[in-house]
């Protein structure tokens, strides 16, 4: 313990006045006690929850076994070992909480006058009648015996009274240091449950494997104590393992036996493919969290209507009843109140109490969400909320393991002043909780064989042990794709469908009118000289016609072309027409086109140097007038942001020392990032008039990557509308600092010495290590900080690097890196952020047999907004599906959906074209939901481009992996026309060479 502890100070101090001013006043919990006493014993024996453990922890930092902690009205008395007593004795702290360190030794004589000093103590403090113990807490251990032998033998006639409900009450509403542990905790939780309990669930499901519920939860635990396994969860970077460990063993449960309560456990029935309910939780640093999900298993359409009720009244906890000022039982009454306005048939399978408080403890009984615990919802506090409804009958099961099935969610949420924050991140909408397999075995095998090749030809099938295995995957994966694709198309029907949007938005053309002049004091004094006339103050052009000066703004005239005679110059000004193209993007509107125009005008003057002054100030005027159209342009869709609301009478949290792109305006120089009451202010260190502010309201994404395998660290906030940042317009802001080279030195700059001998090398190396652990340490925790001070409104996300691909989304090849929400690439500018929720599907792009790269293509949501893509040679397919969904889908949706069929053009292997499925090589991922297109993705980040093992996986021929290529069963017939396909392929590929080497010569990657 010695060389590992790490007492916070200033924890102990804040944490021991709280305690120490709530027995002073005398709180009704506290049960009118006048001094508390809390014994720990040996640690073999202690329980995994204990009020004095739970104390100990809380006020001190670590568990304390075999310690006696006294609180009197005036201080702190502990009675521990010599080693703990030194680790006690530096929380000391000048005008601190007092406090006293017995320390024993083996003289038990010394010992009992510690004992003696102690009791003395106990019976000063206030009237010395009445003692605060712990009642259920039942310990033992050589210095819990020898006070017990002591307090019995001196005869003080303490009156035991239980002060747990007390502790509970300052335990409740936790401080910065628990909140940040707490969702740590929540996503070790959420990441276990995505990351590996639903895909192994799903996969046994899948495999129709006979796995019981008590050895799924064995695997569950494994997975995450386990360190090699737990690599692969995609834990929180800055997580310590050895400070992770189970609230309790994760409880599982199908198969018609359900049991609600958080005291369940996991039997040894097999999972059954039904409905399956899961709640486990993780502790990080002692604190706890918890989340429990439902997954429905080819769900009826009851099973899902209660499905959506029950994910409904949990919004409405959520949203409108878990605030400050609210009781605990009035959050169980508004839940019984909506379902009997909504589903009073649903009453009687309700769950008992809504949940609890959480913490160090993962139950705490006195603020149980329940009608009988009137205690009141403060700021900060930790709920576990969970509701549910078992008993419930499908009568139209199949098996009898089916009939009876229960609903359950759950989840770790933090109370606010405002509506509750949840912590654990797991998608529970009903797309993403249901699955659909076969209705049996048989008719899965039958819907396989269908799309199997029926020919067999001279070609011997091969005949190794899996490849029927491999044949019957593919094929599952192929139907699952087919329902993915279904689901998208009867989505965007419904999204598009009669009453709803059924013709896009598209943003006309509006007729601008200009005004030179509105009143006659505003022309030129000199107008009378009947001469062409330039007004830069009004971009207006005076035109002599007819001994009359015609105003004509700068904005009507086309081009102005000169011509040299041979004593004159002639010059001729266009003006713009109907029926004219004005080389700009949008078409000129006109308030009438019927109108009579004037084409053109042309003047004729022997004034050659006049005439050539004209020309060029007409030119510049019309340069202007563009860079202000287009500046105003640009500026179009900026939003009016708030002031940032500084903090005032503290210094703010500050990361020092940060570069920021894209950079402001002048030489670079190092600034501060500061954390302010609504949001994020940069400022120069050099210059004060250069800042940037950024409120939490319009940051969409906040992105921690750290610098390993990177030259800098960073922080990289994308946000909802652009900014301006010096005449800049940009919706990315990133704040980075560079990773030093570990050759020179941190205080003077200077080079150090290298002497190339091993242990100089060493040093060298475990100096750089030590300084980007140090960095990443650093800009972490300044995250994490941003997320609390914003109060749920931004969340940390961190990229995951071993997931990453290369890709050229612009000019060069670069690392792609997924993260919970996005696809993104920060290290360079110009940055990728993709958001996956706006994505509609992510399509593969020639995925065939002899190309070693392929293209992804993103299509959103917003069919407004072009697709965007990712390739390492041209593209020629993309521009295909850019123009059919500006031609097409823009213009009529619902007709795109219902008629034209969707995006099933895009699938290469239709029912109704079982001949062409050889000659494909695309695949498309779609899915209902954010985390099926992350699932998408991960099965296609696997994707091997410099091996044949793409053709399996995408051709549909339903080969296996043998690397040739071929169907297995095709005659020779049919391999001559393949061929023939293939010649044909590979000349259109030679022709397309030359505009091939004209691009950029980019590394080719592999995904």
């Amino acid at each position: 313990m010695a060389d590992e502890v790490k007492m916070d100070v200033r924890a102990f101090q804040r944490r021991a006045r709280l305690l120490l001013d709530a027995l002073k006043s005398g709180h009704s919990d506290f049960a009118g006690a006048d001094a508390l006493c809390f014994l720990s014993g040996t640690q073999d024996d202690a329980p995994i929850y204990s009020k004095s453990l739970a104390l100990q922890t809380w006020l001190l930092g670590y568990e304390f076994p075999d310690t006696i902690t006294a609180v009197t009205q005036d201080k702190f008395i502990f009675v521990t070992t010599v080693k703990k007593g030194a680790h006690l004795e530096s929380l000391r702290q000048d005008k601190g909480v007092p406090f006293e360190v017995l320390k024993r030794t083996k003289d038990e004589a010394f010992n009992e006058t510690l004992y003696a000093k102690l009791l003395d103590e106990l019976s000063s403090s206030k009237a010395g009648k009445k003692l605060g113990v712990i009642v259920k807490d039942e310990v033992a251990g050589k210095n819990v015996d020898g006070w017990k032998r002591a307090l019995k033998a001196s005869g003080k006639g303490f009156e035991e009274v239980d002060v747990s409900a007390g502790l509970a009450v300052i335990f409740a509403a936790k401080d910065e240091d628990e909140i940040r542990a707490i969702r740590q905790a929540a996503k070790i939780t959420s990441a276990t449950m995505k990351n590996f309990f639903i895909p192994q669930m799903s996969s046994i499901i899948d495999q129709g494997k006979k796995v019981s519920h008590e050895k799924l939860m064995q695997q569950v635990e494994d997975a995450l104590l386990d360190e090699v396994k737990s690599k692969k969860l995609r834990l929180p970077p800055d997580a310590v393992s050895s400070l992770i460990d189970w609230c309790y063993p994760p409880i599982i449960q199908s198969g018609g036996k359900y049991d609600l309560r958080p005291s369940a456990v996991s039997n040894e029935d097999n999972l059954h493919e039904g409905t399956i309910v899961c709640s486990f939780g993780a502790r990080y640093k002692s604190y706890c969290s918890n989340i429990g999900r439902t997954f429905l298993m080819n769900p009826r359409e009851e099973q899902e209507v209660n499905y959506k009720f029950l994910l409904d009244l949990q919004t409405h906890l959520l949203a409108n009843v878990i605030k400050e000022g609210v009781s605990t039982s009035e959050v169980h009454s508004k839940a019984i109140e909506f379902i009997e306005q909504k589903r009073p048939d649903l009453k009687s399978m309700f769950v008992k109490n809504c949940g609890f408080l959480m913490g160090i403890e993962f139950r705490e009984s006195s603020f149980q969400l329940a009608p009988k615990t009137p205690r009141q919802l403060k700021a900060n506090m930790i709920i576990n909320l969970a509701i549910g409804f078992q008993g419930l009958e499908n009568t139209k099961a199949s098996d009898a393991r089916g009939k009876t099935y229960a609903l359950f969610l759950a989840d770790t949420v933090q109370v606010t002043n405002d509506a509750a924050v949840v912590l654990t991140e797991v998608s529970k909408d009903l797309g993403s909780i249901s699955y659909t397999f076969g209705d049996d075995e048989d008719s899965v095998k039958e819907k396989v064989v269908e799309v199997l090749p029926k020919k067999r030809g001279a070609v011997i099938e091969s005949k190794l042990r899996d490849e029927s295995d491999r044949a019957t995957s593919e094929q599952k994966r192929r139907l699952h794709q087919k329902q993915l694709a279904k689901q998208r198309h009867d989505e965007g029907i419904s999204r598009f469908s009669d009453g709803k949007d059924g013709k896009q938005q598209v943003k006309k053309a509006i007729f601008s009118k200009f005004d030179s002049y509105k009143k006659e004091s505003q022309l030129p004094s000199n107008i009378s000289e009947m001469r062409i006339i330039i007004d830069r103050k009004m971009s207006t052009i005076l035109l002599p016609i007819f001994g009359q000066a015609v105003p004509f703004h700068i904005s009507t005239i086309k081009n102005l072309s000169k011509s040299d005679e041979q004593d004159s110059v002639h010059l001729r000004f266009n003006f713009i027409t109907p029926g004219q193209s004005t080389g700009k993007k949008d078409p000129q509107v006109f308030e009438d086109p019927n109108a009579t125009f004037v084409r053109s005008l042309s003047y004729r003057s022997n004034d050659t140097g006049r005439m050539a002054e004209i020309f060029r100030q007409v030119n510049e005027l019309k340069k202007e007038m563009q860079k202000r159209e287009a500046e105003a342009n640009e500026m179009a869709d900026l939003v009016e942001q708030a002031n940032l609301m500084e903090v005032k009478g503290r210094r703010p949290t500050r990361l020092p020392d940060v570069y920021v792109r894209p950079g402001l305006e002048g030489k670079r120089f190092a600034g501060d990032l500061e954390i302010h009451l609504n949001g994020l202010r940069y400022q120069s260190q050099i210059k004060s008039d250069q800042k940037i502010d950024i409120l939490f309201s319009n940051i969409k994404h906040l992105f921690f990557q750290p610098c390993d395998g990177e030259l800098i660290v960073l922080l990289h906030v994308h946000l909802k509308n652009p900014i301006m940042i010096g005449k800049k317009k940009t919706k990315d802001v990133q704040f980075y600092r560079e990773v030093s080279d570990a050759s020179f030195d941190e205080t003077g700059n200077r080079r150090r010495r290298n002497n190339y001998g091993d242990e100089d090398e060493l040093a060298q190396e475990q100096e750089e290590r030590r300084k980007r652990q140090q960095l990443n340490r650093e800009f972490q925790q300044f995250s994490e900080k941003i997320s609390e001070t914003s109060k749920g409104k931004v969340d940390v996300d961190v990229p995951f690097r071993d997931l990453g691909f290369t890709g050229v989304p612009h000019r060069q090849l670069v690392l792609l890196q997924p993260t919970t929400d996005c696809l993104v690439h920060l290290s360079d500018m110009p940055f990728v952020v993709l958001t996956l929720a706006d994505v509609e599907i992510a399509h593969l792009e020639r995925v065939q047999f002899g190309l070693k790269n392929f293209d992804l293509v993103f299509v959103f949501k917003d069919f407004t907004r072009p697709v965007f893509h990712f390739n390492t040679i041209p593209v020629e397919q993309l521009e295909n599906v850019k123009e059919w969904l500006d031609s097409t889908i823009n213009e009529d949706p619902k007709h795109f959906f219902e008629e034209a069929g969707g995006w099933s053009f895009l699938q290469p292997d239709s029912d109704d074209d079982d001949s062409q499925r050889s000659e494909s090589g695309s695949e498309f991922g779609m899915s209902g939901s954010d985390a099926d297109m992350s699932e998408s993705e991960s099965e296609e980040s696997d994707y091997d481009s410099d091996a044949s093992a793409s053709d399996s996986e995408s051709s549909g021929s339903g080969s296996g992996d043998d690397g040739s290529g071929e169907s297995s069963g095709d005659d020779w017939d049919e391999l001559e026309r393949k061929a023939e396909q293939d010649d044909r392929k590979r000349r259109v590929r030679e022709e397309g060479r030359d505009e091939d080497e004209r691009r950029p010569n980019a590394k080719k990657g592999r995904r």
